[in-house]
């Protein structure tokens, strides 16, 4: 009997042991994030946003955005796009009860770049009107593949920072100020190994590389180049003479100099000639000699009377 009792202590000691045990552990079970995994935490959501290109929210690749906003006012995101990369803008927007409104409501939702230029969309509902019974309106925007470079004159899409527009284009005056509410997700695809244009990339060479004079069966046991070798051909080398050192690196100006001082010399030479006669075979016209001048008489004196 008495072993029964020990038994039995020893029992009830165990399951009270046990029964604290379970409640703390399903208590501490709620307080893990549910937004937690193994490859780290979420993004946190921003509940902010600007009202112009300056005062724009910023928002990383993935990263969201919910912001009660009053409608008919313009707001603006912000969020950095590197080479390669494929941006994609989407928007909700929680309409204002149907009971408040007046009419059908126009939103629009653009990209712009750090340049201020609008950038087409190439993929996505980019205007939306939504009835006087609707209570939301999805919107997204996918931006052309940003580019390395591109020409002064082209509008392409360059690494950096583009921004959100979010505005309503056709609403009644009425429900200018209504409250909304607007979701907005960032996402982007590829990267700088995807930097190259849509549609193909080169496969082979433009130019293949040239082997002279190689035989075929040196050919066949050549390894194939990589392809950062060089494909374009080998120039060929100039033909060399005797004079070439002559007309060829700093010799070249003193050349031209002594050249263009012979040239300049005889055209001189030359204009004088042809504008000036020589002296020795100058021309002399033939004057006839002057008539003799024909002997005059002396003046006669008049004779004085002699009064004596």
């Amino acid at each position: 009997m008495r072993k029964l009792r020990t038994a039995a202590a020893m029992a009830a000691a165990f399951t009270g042991l046990l029964l604290p045990a379970t409640p703390s552990a399903s208590a501490a079970s709620p307080s893990a994030p549910p937004s937690a995994s193994a490859s780290g935490t979420a993004k946190p959501v921003l509940n902010s946003v600007g009202t112009s290109f300056l005062t724009a929210t910023t928002l990383a690749s993935g990263q969201d955005a919910d912001v009660p906003v009053s409608t008919g006012d313009y707001l603006y995101w912000a969020f950095p796009a590197a080479e390669g990369q494929t941006p994609t803008v989407q928007v909700k927007v929680t309409l204002p009860d149907a009971a408040d409104r007046h009419g059908a409501q126009t939103w629009t939702v653009e990209l712009f770049d750090g340049l201020r230029r609008r950038q087409s969309c190439t993929a996505g509902p980019q205007n939306g009107t939504a009835e006087q019974s609707a209570t939301t309106l999805e919107l997204s925007c996918t931006l052309r593949q940003i580019r390395s470079w591109a020409e002064p004159w082209s509008g392409d899409p360059l690494p950096g920072t583009y921004y959100v527009r979010l505005s309503t284009t056709d609403i009644p005056q009425t429900d200018l100020g209504l409250a909304a509410t607007v979701h907005v997700h960032v996402a982007t695809k590829g990267g700088a190994d995807d930097a190259q244009p849509e549609g193909g990339s080169l496969k082979d060479p433009l130019v293949p590389p040239v082997n002279a004079g190689a035989t075929a069966a040196a050919t066949a046991a050549t390894p194939a180049p990589s392809a950062s070798a060089t494909y374009a051909a080998a120039p060929a080398e100039e033909e060399t003479h005797w004079y070439s050192d002559l007309f060829s690196g700093w010799n070249t100006r003193w050349w031209w100099t002594v050249a263009g001082g012979v040239l300049a010399a005889l055209a001189g030479v030359l204009g004088y000639t042809l504008t000036r006669h020589p002296r020795g075979h100058r021309h002399h016209p033939h004057h006839p000699a002057p008539a003799p001048v024909p002997h005059q008489a002396p003046p006669v004196r008049p004779q004085q009377d002699n009064w004596q």
